[in-house]
């Protein structure tokens, strides 16, 4: 089916907001009462408002920005040890345009439920999720969410590419040294109230449902230690149930965590966190997010699985 363009939203998102957006349009043709769903980036702020076939929805969180400070001596150490084990990863050879970035996940996330009586705010649960990414972009994608009504969506590619695609050709572009990393994202992050949060939501983005090589995902990690505000989570969990290490920011009442595997510091997935009580009806400690990554790598053919 086609798709909404890639290049009218926000850099970063386009593939996990491609999802929310085919779900509202499919829910408003069938006339069902829309729902709006919030990963992390967007229930941190990172989008304060999605337009939903005609319909403008807007975050239930207010506007609460606040000063934050530079991130502590611990924090700033975790940052450089998750960075160099990034870089220590072989980079990937012979990778050729036609491929696909395999990505198998597991996720569950805040859905607001509009109606004539109002909203209403649930946990979704945690579903298994597939992506097939295309190498280069400039091939068709699909994703398979079948507990989420995607059995096997295609997603037809839509050149030009937006500077901020999460493909691996694109991402090899990027800088090396997290001075110029940092000057991208501050460049191409867009959709919340502040700049820093922009900034920590796109890291987590590249993270998340992207590949990235080792050079560029070290720089990724080493620019991570300069945005004001970010704090480090000693203990967290996944939602796979794995503990691991998280690099966090706090804003809007929710704090969005990156975990990272306590010894390897590979990257496991997202958790977001009340930390007050949520306009929503949330309670403060409500985990009103989580993610998984299980399985990223590169295969042959749209629809292969490793």
């Amino acid at each position: 089916m086609n798709e909404l363009p890639e290049r009218d939203l926000p850099p970063g998102r386009h593939h996990l907001l491609k999802e929310h957006l085919l779900t509202e349009i499919r829910q408003k043709q069938n006339e069902k009462t829309p729902k709006v769903w919030f990963r992390p980036a967007l229930a941190a702020g990172a989008v304060a408002a999605a337009v939903l076939a005609g319909v403008l929805v807007a975050s239930p969180f207010g506007d609460q920005a606040a000063q934050a400070g530079p991130p502590s001596k611990e924090t700033v150490r975790m940052l450089e040890e998750i960075a160099a084990a990034a870089k220590a990863q072989p980079a990937l050879k012979g990778v050729r345009d036609d491929q696909y970035v395999y990505i198998k996940s597991k996720s569950g996330y805040m859905a607001t439920e509009v109606s004539d009586e109002g909203e209403k705010s649930e946990i979704e649960p945690v579903r298994p999720r597939e992506f097939w990414q295309s190498v280069d972009g400039l091939h068709d994608e699909m994703l398979h969410e079948p507990d989420g009504g995607f059995r096997y969506e295609r997603m037809e590619a839509d050149p030009p590419l937006v500077e901020g695609d999460s493909h691996y050709r694109s991402l090899q572009k990027l800088p090396t040294d997290p001075v110029n990393m940092l000057d991208w994202l501050h460049k191409v992050s867009d959709g919340g109230k502040s700049e820093d949060q922009n900034t920590f939501v796109l890291v987590g983005d590249l993270s998340y449902e992207s590949l990235m090589p080792p050079k560029q995902a070290a720089a990724l990690y080493l620019a991570a230690s300069k945005i004001p505000g970010v704090e480090l989570i000693k203990d967290a969990v996944d939602a796979d149930g794995r503990h691991g290490v998280a690099i966090a920011r706090v804003d809007d009442g929710v704090r969005e965590e990156l975990i990272f595997d306590k010894k390897t510091k590979q990257f496991l997935g997202e958790r977001e966190v009340a930390v007050e009580d949520l306009p929503t009806g949330f309670k403060k400690g409500t985990v009103v997010g989580r993610s998984a990554i299980l399985e990223r790598t590169v295969v042959d053919k749209l629809g292969e699985r490793p």
